[in-house]
């Protein structure tokens, strides 16, 4: 029997970070959905529904990553949320993340260790084999 590997569905309009994502997320054992606009992003989430999501704050869309994570809770999501940023501690300063539903903030640029921490300590009924 085949285990089910946690889902992680990944907001981004960089490509080169949706790119890392996959790479090190499949490495470790989970899997990707990646999504490369808010709009994108909603549609995968209705379609994957993920066990986790990763998403970018700042993307071409005045607002898309606040926009999305407000459309996850009145969809009633219950994955937890991550807010994917290049402005880190000043993020934290001007925007209520607790209000939006956010389970944390990453830092850009990624640190795959402590990614992976947060990951498999915010899904531990869905343990990634890797």
């Amino acid at each position: 029997m085949t285990e089910k590997k946690p889902l992680v569905l990944c907001i981004d309009d960089d490509p080169d970070i949706l790119s890392y994502l996959e790479i090190v997320l499949e490495a470790e054992g989970f899997d990707f959905a990646g999504a490369a606009s808010a709009e994108e992003g909603l549609l995968e989430y209705k379609k994957a529904v993920p066990d986790v999501i990763i998403l970018d704050l700042m993307m071409e869309e005045v607002d898309a990553g606040t926009g999305f994570a407000r459309e996850l809770k009145l969809l009633d999501n219950e994955a937890p949320v991550f807010m994917l940023s290049s402005v880190g501690d000043n993020l934290s300063m001007t925007t209520d993340y607790a209000a939006l539903g956010l389970a944390g903030i990453f830092q850009k640029p990624l640190e795959k260790d402590r990614l992976l921490a947060v990951l498999r300590a915010a899904l531990p009924a869905v343990e990634a084999t890797g």
